[in-house]
């Protein structure tokens, strides 16, 4: 007969782990790297403007090269980051973020004087300037600056991407399909528009792509097709891309509803991935 004797500090630690399971890790965040294919690899570029701000500029690539490129300017909107990591683990793809310390705009010195600007109005020199008009002093050593690092961002996304995916959040009412209904104040900005009275209006598709603006639509979201041609020249990658018949599509909620836009990131790289199936790579605004 074999005795097994257990030291008692053992004893009372396996009995620990039994009736406090809090010990380990949450049972959801074992669910969730069950889950994941990818764990993603990451590198970070440090640019720098101005005389002492560096802006570092994160690379995750979950998986092999592939299609998927999701964009995030704004780094005070986590809502949509997380939903991207979330679905990204599984799909793969690439997420391009700006670190900016939980804030929207950019600050930074030149020569002394201080800077602001929205890193989504810095893809054409008049964006740049109302930029940087509307969040402080503008001139033209500024512009310069703040064009090259948008020139820069735009290098870091590969020719080969079909569709720039844009990942952004909003607050309740302050921006949403009714802003480009009739009577909104981007009204100009949109060729159709597609709003779903069972969907929070804050909750949006805007692209600059004729085939995702309707698929997106019949699967029941807000959808916004940008007017390439009418569009306000502000600056944005939404604007870039429509004037380079790129195509560009923004998924964007509210603050905090990550499961709506997780869904809607999802059902839009599924309609993707059947455009890729049915016909090459096409670099336009009009076809996928």
């Amino acid at each position: 007969m074999i005795t097994l004797r257990i030291h008692p500090f053992l004893f009372l630690l396996f009995n620990c782990f039994l009736l406090f399971p809090s010990f380990a890790q949450p049972a959801g965040e074992n669910l969730a790297m069950s889950e994941a294919k990818f764990i993603p690899l990451e590198k970070t570029i440090y640019y720098k403007i101005g005389d002492t701000k560096t802006i570092p500029i994160r690379i995750s690539q979950y998986g092999p090269g592939n299609t998927v490129f999701c964009f995030n300017m704004h780094d005070n909107e986590y809502t949509a980051v997380k939903a991207a990591r979330s679905v990204l683990e599984l799909q793969g793809g690439t997420l391009l973020r700006i670190e900016n310390g939980a804030q929207r705009l950019i600050k930074f010195k030149l020569k002394g004087v201080g800077y602001a600007f929205d890193p989504n109005r810095i893809f054409s020199r008049e964006g740049i300037s109302q930029s940087l008009k509307e969040n402080g002093p503008v001139n033209p050593a500024a512009v310069d600056a703040v064009e090259q690092f948008g020139q820069r961002l735009l290098q870091l996304i590969p020719d080969s991407i079909q569709c720039i995916i844009a990942l952004h959040n909003n607050t309740e009412g302050d921006y949403s399909v009714k802003s480009y209904l009739p009577g909104g104040n981007r009204s100009t900005d949109a060729r159709e528009v597609s709003s779903v009275p069972s969907q929070d209006a804050d909750d949006i598709v805007f692209t600059t792509d004729q085939t995702l603006f309707e698929q997106m639509a019949a699967a029941g979201f807000n959808a916004i097709l940008q007017h390439n041609e009418k569009v306000k020249q502000d600056g944005s990658l939404s604007v870039y891309c429509g004037n380079i018949k790129r195509s560009y599509v923004n998924i964007e909620t509210e603050h905090g509803k990550l499961s709506q836009y997780r869904e809607m990131l999802e059902k839009l790289l599924e309609v993707l991935s059947a455009t890729n199936k049915k016909s090459p790579p096409v670099n336009g605004a009009d076809s996928l």
